[in-house]
């Protein structure tokens, strides 16, 4: 129920601040859940793994950067949505 309740605060948030970091690691995640099961059942459909793909890499990206900036929200952020925490080199 935490998601669920976190979809519906965030999707509140949106009007007040679409842009954020927590919001588009948000619509990501929900992107990369779709993608995946469309790539489930299609599994020689390239183009849509790519695309997911470069989702992830995006994904990734502002999780690194949230992770620089604040730590404290990066780690509420991956405990709410479920993500795993990345590895660092």
């Amino acid at each position: 129920m935490v998601k669920n309740s976190f979809i519906s605060v965030s999707l509140q948030e949106k009007e007040k601040n679409g842009g954020s970091v927590e919001f588009q690691v948000f619509s990501f995640t929900n992107k990369v859940q779709r993608l995946t099961s469309h790539l489930e059942l299609h599994k020689k459909d390239y183009l849509s793994q790519r695309g997911l793909r470069k989702i992830l890499g995006k994904r990734q990206r502002l999780l690194a950067y949230l992770s620089k900036k604040n730590r404290l929200r990066y780690k509420e952020l991956i405990s709410q949505l479920g993500i795993r925490e990345t590895k660092n080199r």
